[in-house]
This record gives structure tokens, sequence and C-alpha cells, in this order.
């Protein structure tokens, strides 16, 4: 009798595969982790190095670049675990595109609103509020000298020596 005292049978009895059968199972969602893993470091290292890698504007903000190979590598992530987890990478190849085309049209269609947005508000954009582009600029200064900001009394008054 199981440790669960259950009319279940065992797993490995479930699963109908040898030893070897399992080895390569496990040895192949080993692999998917370490793939992903790495994309994952990747991806972290990048973000932390972004300044440094030239991947950011003067003001902080990401460029294209930047924002591509995220976009990129998420989508490589995704598709990965659709093609490993999900078993796409066994089917026959028009099943494949049957199922990842309307996916791709899809991220492709968003991509272009985004695009086609943030387009938009650029040149339809207001002007700022003075006061706003003066406190941006001098967090951008702040932040270029290494300080996080003004140190504050608990007024909120700025304190000056």
């Amino acid at each position: 009798m199981s440790e669960f005292h259950d009319d279940y049978p065992q797993y490995e009895l479930m699963a109908h595969h040898s030893e070897e059968e399992g080895k390569i199972k496990r040895r192949k969602l080993w692999n998917v982790f370490w793939i992903m893993l790495t994309v994952t470091i990747v991806e972290l290292t990048i973000g932390f190095y972004a300044k440094e890698l030239g991947l950011l504007n003067p003001d902080r903000t990401s460029t294209g670049i930047l924002k591509v190979l995220f976009i990129g590598m998420t989508l490589g992530k995704a598709f990965f675990i659709v093609y490993s987890f999900m078993h796409l990478g066994d089917e026959k190849t028009g099943l494949k595109y049957c199922v990842i085309a309307p996916y791709t049209v899809f991220i492709l269609y968003l991509a272009y609103i985004l695009i086609a947005e943030a387009n938009y508000v650029k040149v339809h954009k207001d002007p700022m509020d003075p006061l706003i582009v003066k406190q941006k600029i001098e967090l951008n200064e702040a932040a270029a000298k290494g300080h996080h900001g003004e140190e504050h009394h608990e007024g909120g008054e700025e304190h000056h020596k």
C-alpha cells in the first residue's frame, strides 16, 4: 500500500515508459531549465549594465535597441516554453505553423499599435509644466552625480547649509 493510502497506481506504473525513457525526459526537462535560466541571466545582466553598454539615453530612458532586445528575448522564452512544455516541437510542421502564425500576427499587430501610439504621443504631446521639467532635470543631474536626491526636513523643505 502506498504512503497516501489510496487506490491510485504509482506514477511510475502510470507513465508507461522505461527507466531509459524517463532519463531522456528528465534530461530534456533539465536542458530546458538551463536554457531558460541562461536567457534570464543574460536579460538581468543587460538590465544591470545597460548604462555601461550604452543602451540608455542621456535622460535614462531605454533606447530602441534595449527594447528590441528585451522584447525579443521574452518572445524567445515564450516560444521555447510552448515548444518544450506544450510539445509543439514534437508536432508536424503544418500544425506548428497553424499554432504559431496567429500568435505571431497578433504580437506584430500589438507591436505596431504600441509604436504608432508612442509616436503619436510624441508628436501631439502638450508641453510639460515647467516645474515638472525643472524637477526632472534636477533628478537627472543628481543621479549623474551619484546622489539620490536632496536631503529634506520633515516638513518637506530643503535643507540648506
